[in-house]
């Protein structure tokens, strides 16, 4: 595209984005309305609270029927201190974007000025939150957006909340034989310079013993 969205066409596409999304899912508990970026070009997004339970439902409903095509970011926050209700989050960051398999011998160029409808490109920002408990689990929407693989197994390895669903998830950023329930963005864990504790906070393996350091050779 080589101009920018009108403001009156963002908020346009976001409020219908907002109207479709209530119309099909208001009665399950998601919560949705716009909002808009304090910086930037302050766009207008769409800003969606999910209960876990009915996520893969809005993930497909997002993707095949709201035209929703691409996984920018899925992340994790923990909260021990956030209540019986609010202990774990997930944030998903998507997009809907004017974009299609390209022809040969075609080379289609959108006009910005002229998009309408659900050819607008628009944000959308949706938050699951869980309650306090050991073992923080939402589904996987890897098989939706192929951009959720990656990110799914990042949350997993930093945060430590799983992905039912998810094929083969595993350690991407930390090593592969870090110990079982180490996840460093957990609020528990402390920095190397508060209390220092190798198995927490030595994630590279820089300062850990080889496992046969104490047998006979």
């Amino acid at each position: 595209m080589g101009m920018k969205i009108s403001s009156k066409a963002n908020i346009a596409a976001a409020k219908s984005a907002v109207e479709a999304i209530k119309s099909r899912f208001d009665s399950v508990g998601v919560e949705v309305s716009s909002a808009q970026h304090a910086s930037g070009h302050k766009r207008t997004y769409v800003s969606i609270a999910c209960p876990p339970a009915h996520w893969l439902a809005l993930a497909k409903w997002m993707r095949f029927d709201g035209g929703v095509n691409h996984c920018s970011m899925i992340t994790g926050v923990h909260h021990p201190e956030g209540g019986p209700d609010k202990g774990w989050e997930v944030i998903a960051h998507l997009m809907r974007m004017p974009v299609v398999d390209q022809k040969p011998g075609k080379a289609l160029v959108h006009d910005a000025a002229k998009l309408s409808g659900d050819d607008v490109p628009m944000e959308y920002e949706v938050v699951l939150t869980l309650p306090q408990t050991d073992t923080p689990v939402v589904p996987s929407v890897q098989s939706i957006w192929v951009g959720a693989d990656w990110n799914e197994k990042e949350t997993w390895d930093l945060v430590g909340i799983d992905f039912e669903g998810h094929e083969y998830m595993m350690r991407v950023l930390n090593p592969h034989d870090s110990p079982q329930g180490f996840h460093p963005l957990q609020k528990q864990h402390h920095l190397r310079y508060h209390g220092h504790n190798e198995m927490y906070d030595d994630a590279q393996g820089f300062m850990r013993l080889p496992v046969d350091v104490d047998k006979v050779k």
